[in-house]
């Protein structure tokens, strides 16, 4: 039995824990990125390197630290960086001393075999392939579960009579799921939760605006890296939605259904290339928001993220053409939090301002 860590991402945890101990692992449970960790991230990293590879560099030193003996972490491919991190992260640790496996589980559609193998290596009880099946599938109902908690409360929050009480039934209802261990016990957690999160008194003259949020999927899901922005935009009296759940990444990458098919279509009249990343994906997200109506969209990305920057030029063109303001953060290890508050602020009022302006006209 190995002493085992992974990355911080969002509200996943639970899920990754669940598969690694069920698999016969000692989990060390990544620590909520804070300042500190993005610290030692930046102390240790390149200093070009993306906001993903620091926050994540400072979670292995901090799991390391607390006995971490094996790191799970995602590969990748194409023009994007982040499939070559783990290799980098691996020689950074080692150059400081560390003594660790490194496990890389690279994508299925590409490296089915690579994945395969990692998988093998993982599993320490060495068992039937129909218990792995089982494994697989009680970790994606998890998955599933926290997915469809979180997106009520992207619906719940801008409308709650009293602030916070939509994301103390939350946190509280992913307690509850991550601490099943069968899948009718994780089912009737979440149906538990959902039902505790609509009866959150609401507020009947709340008129939310909508605003889509689409980017690069670790600055999307990880709170850390993007300072809670969809709390703050809830905060505001917007709704917001999200174009990246693992989910939705899962059925993409895995069995080759989902949304970002369809984005890439959207996206064809505008960024026509996989240019690496979530890049295509982001315009195309752009363009399916202004056609469902949205008030507004805002794209997040890693600073020096190169599909992401090759997006954020097309997307004046989709504003222009679908007439649907955009707004643009790049973020790193110098994003002051009250500067970006100010800047979402602004970015809120004028969506108010515009719809009503456009109530009126008629």
């Amino acid at each position: 039995m190995a002493k085992i860590t992974f990355p911080p991402m969002g509200h996943y945890s639970p899920a990754f824990a669940t598969l690694l101990r069920e698999l016969g692992h000692e989990v060390i449970l990544p620590n909520p990125p804070t300042k500190e960790t993005l610290s030692l991230g930046t102390l240790y990293g390149p200093e070009f390197a993306c906001l993903p590879l620091k926050i994540c560099l400072g979670s292995y030193v901090e799991s390391l630290e607390r006995g971490a003996e094996v790191i799970v972490t995602s590969g990748g491919v194409g023009p994007c960086r982040a499939g070559l991190y783990g290799t980098v992260q691996r020689e950074i640790l080692k150059s400081l001393g560390y003594r660790f496996e490194m496990i890389v589980l690279e994508p299925p559609r590409r490296h089915p075999l690579e994945l395969l193998k990692a998988l093998h290596r993982l599993d320490a009880f060495r068992r039937a392939p129909w218990q792995l099946v089982n494994t697989a599938f009680k970790t994606w109902e998890m998955i599933k579960a926290l997915d469809r908690l979180e997106r009520e409360l992207h619906r719940i929050r801008p409308r709650e009579a009293e602030k916070g009480s939509a994301e103390a039934v939350y946190k509280r209802g992913c307690r509850a799921i991550g601490a099943q261990d069968t899948v009718a016990g994780i089912r009737k957690a979440a149906e538990e939760a959902l039902a505790d999160m609509r009866r959150v008194p609401l507020d009947p003259s709340c008129d939310p605006i909508k605003i889509g949020i689409v980017g690069e999927i670790y600055v999307l899901l990880e709170p850390a890296a993007n300072l809670k922005i969809e709390k703050t935009l809830g905060e505001l009296g917007a709704e917001v939605d999200r174009s990246i759940f693992l989910t939705g990444w899962t059925r993409e990458n895995v069995v080759r259904e989902g949304d970002n098919q369809t984005a890439r279509e959207a996206a064809y009249p505008y960024l026509c290339e996989m240019i690496g990343g979530h890049g295509q994906d982001t315009v195309g997200h752009t363009v399916m928001y202004a056609r469902q109506g949205y008030d507004g969209v805002i794209q997040l990305a890693p600073f020096t993220c190169i599909p992401e920057i090759v997006a954020k030029g097309v997307l004046p063109s989709v504003s222009r053409d679908l007439d649907i303001p955009i707004i643009s953060f790049f973020l790193d290890e110098q994003t002051g939090e009250a500067g970006f508050r100010t800047r979402l602020e602004a970015f809120v009022d004028l969506l108010v301002r515009r719809r009503e302006q456009r109530r009126l006209a008629g």
